[in-house]
């Protein structure tokens, strides 16, 4: 069977779908748009909403995050200096698709909690005769 590939297709490793798919697959940039989607944040203020995540974790997330195009860095001439993230246009259009996928996880997370637990059980009592290496 011979499968034809088109511009676009994500089974090529330079395609531009695959690099989108890549950066929305990734843990921390999906909750930092999503942290953005609701306002501008400083720094500090990320840190404290998104739990787990590192200061240093962030700082990489977001300058990813701007070379990407999705977020923008804004800093104010104030003293002490201060400095905010948001969305840009092209962050925006990704607050649909991951408001969708944060739903089905807040509806399905649970089962899937509970068929890694079984599952996780079921390995730990391999059948009669068999051993696990």
């Amino acid at each position: 069977m011979s499968h034809s590939h088109s511009a676009g297709d994500v089974f090529f490793a330079d395609c531009p779908t695959r690099l989108a798919i890549d950066i929305i697959t990734d843990k921390w940039a999906v909750v930092v748009l999503f942290a953005l989607s609701r306002k501008p944040c400083r720094h500090g203020e990320l840190v404290g909403l998104i739990g787990g995540i590192s200061r240093k974790v962030l700082t990489q997330t977001l300058r990813r995050l701007q070379g990407y195009g999705l977020v923008d860095r804004r800093a104010y001439a104030e003293a002490p200096p201060r400095v905010e993230y948001s969305l840009t246009d092209l962050g925006r259009t990704l607050v649909e698709p991951i408001s969708v996928l944060t739903d089905w996880a807040r509806s399905y997370g649970e089962a899937i909690v509970s068929f890694q637990n079984a599952n996780d059980a079921n390995e730990e009592d391999p059948p009669e005769g068999l051993t696990t290496m």
